[in-house]
């Protein structure tokens, strides 16, 4: 690209590279796919540099609002992890936590039968 493209580019916002101490612009790797993607919708879609700026821009909120809505998914998956406890007890009446989602192996162990009215002597 020719020096006068990146100034403008610089200047509109559409990339902000890195300075040297000389003030020379040093550009990213992401800076280079940004500027390759510029030359793209401008030379080949026509899209004035008013409308790239603004689609990278609304492009920029949609990648921050998806990080948004993923970190509100996973906070929201954990809560719901938390929330659903299963407790289980033993056979001693023992009560305890298990794993959610695991099944809960019983131990049955019979308790002596009342006796009837009919065994007192």
């Amino acid at each position: 690209m020719h020096p006068q493209t990146l100034r403008q580019y610089d200047r509109l916002g559409l990339v902000t590279p890195r300075r040297t101490r000389g003030r020379g612009r040093r550009y990213t790797q992401r800076d280079i796919t940004i500027l390759r993607r510029v030359q793209y919708m401008s030379q080949e879609e026509g899209i004035n540099l008013e409308g790239i700026r603004r689609i990278l821009e609304l492009e920029a909120r949609v990648e921050r609002a998806e990080q948004m809505l993923r970190q509100v998914a996973e906070a929201e998956a954990a809560r719901a992890r938390s929330r659903h406890r299963v407790f289980a007890a033993d056979a001693s009446g023992h009560i305890y936590e298990t794993a959610t989602g695991r099944p809960v192996r019983m131990n049955y162990r019979l308790l002596p039968a009342a006796p009837s009215p009919t065994d007192v002597v």
